[in-house]
């Protein structure tokens, strides 16, 4: 039997995990090699995510970058479904009326 695969969690927005991590839930900022450091991956994973040149990490990976952050995981991560080879997400973003 084959281990399942992880959950996937996609960041929500790069310019929101830089502005978190500019004032964490304690009042205090956090550089990028403290959070990769903290969170159990690399700090070129933690720019990648940042920048935008990766959007998907395993559940795990989320969850300790949103908890040395401060946050709830789903503030920052959007939880993603496996379609065949395709991620999408779990819950698509509502539009807003009139936008």
């Amino acid at each position: 039997m084959s281990k399942p695969r992880p959950a996937m969690y996609a960041v929500a927005s790069g310019d929101r995990l830089k502005m978190l991590m500019e004032r964490t839930g304690t009042g205090d900022a956090v550089t990028v090699r403290e959070l990769a450091a903290s969170a159990g991956v690399s700090p070129a994973t933690i720019g990648a995510l940042l920048t935008g040149a990766q959007r998907v990490i395993p559940e795990h990976k989320a969850k300790a970058i949103a908890a040395r952050i401060g946050v709830d995981l789903l503030v920052l991560f959007i939880p993603m479904e496996r379609a065949g080879r395709t991620f999408i997400p779990a819950q698509q973003p509502t539009q807003q009326v009139g936008a």
